[in-house]
């Protein structure tokens, strides 16, 4: 069973910055692309950003872009997004989610529980 478990929101002010962190378990972790997607209180799902299974293509939604850096360890079966200058457009709730196979393909078939980031102006 494929367990992907988000950890590391919180309440910030705004310029701050956070680190996400989405553990995956019950999967080879290192043969699959990765997502992370968003949904703002009141609004629809956003896709953020994803990264192939080995780590070296990534792709970034215009709005974070040069704000937001994904990458992964797959030694650790371990998903990151790191996000700097942060603002109140950023407040959401933070999806991981698992790619269908190796490319950044964004056909997603399994997702975390979400961890809240809420960033205070």
């Amino acid at each position: 069973e494929v367990q992907l478990v988000e950890s590391g929101g919180g309440l910030v002010q705004a310029g701050d910055s956070l680190r996400l962190s989405c553990a995956a378990s019950g999967i080879t972790f290192s043969s699959y692309a990765m997502t992370w997607v968003r949904q703002a209180p009141g609004k629809g799902l956003e896709w953020v950003s994803d990264i192939n299974s080995g780590g070296g293509r990534t792709y970034y939604a215009d709005s974070v872009k040069g704000r937001f850096t994904i990458s992964r360890d797959n030694a650790e079966n371990t998903l990151y997004m790191e996000m700097n200058s942060l603002n109140a457009e950023d407040t959401a709730v933070y999806y991981c989610a698992k790619d269908l196979g190796w490319g950044n393909s964004r056909a997603l078939d399994a997702w975390g529980q979400g961890t809240l980031v809420t960033v205070s102006s």
